[in-house]
């Protein structure tokens, strides 16, 4: 089985932080893998997306074109991605910044304000761990204890104390109700 996953967002969201944890989770469970970041000059500000594959068997490209999940934190980045998203697919959606509303019947759709739910807990910065955990939730892809794993080998040892944050985040994303 192959899961392709799109992240895109504005950079400084977090895309590619939270592909390099998805890609670590298939390394801690594993899986074959492939992590192909993709960001503007810019960085911060600009636009950033991430394609992760994890797949049983060895995958032939990293390129995702029609993704089976897709998390857009961002108008554009749905915009640019929706359409894409294999039928049967999940799309999440950061509705404290993406407006658009989905007319695809063929997907499976979640809306959360995680960029509000970040900052009402004091954990601003973490809207991209918050739609990682509804992703978890509603996929049963990784247990917790490989995300753990997965935090541990791509947060620095004096860095530490994010690991916690970062958890915590996807906690609140898993028991979060769209």
């Amino acid at each position: 089985m192959t899961t392709d996953i799109i992240l895109a967002g504005f950079g400084g969201q977090g895309i590619l932080f939270t592909g390099k944890i998805l890609a670590y989770c298939g390394l801690m469970g594993g899986k074959e893998l492939s992590w192909l970041p993709s960001y503007g000059p810019e960085m911060r500000g600009g636009t950033a997306n991430c394609s992760v594959c994890i797949s049983d068997e060895p995958i032939g490209s990293p390129l995702v074109a029609n993704p089976d999940i897709l998390i857009a934190m961002n108008g554009p980045s749905y915009n640019k991605f929706i359409d894409a998203v294999k039928p049967g697919g999940l799309v999440l959606v950061d509705s404290s910044i993406v407006d658009e509303n989905c007319t695809r019947t063929d997907i499976t759709y979640v809306a959360i304000p995680a960029t509000d739910i970040a900052s009402e807990s004091g954990m601003n910065g973490s809207a991209n761990m918050i739609l990682m955990g509804r992703m978890l939730a509603e996929t049963g892809l990784f247990d917790m204890d490989v995300v753990k794993q997965a935090m541990e080998k791509c947060i620095p040892p004096k860095r530490a104390n994010l690991i916690e944050v970062n958890m915590k985040a996807i906690q609140m994303g898993m028991d979060t109700k769209a």
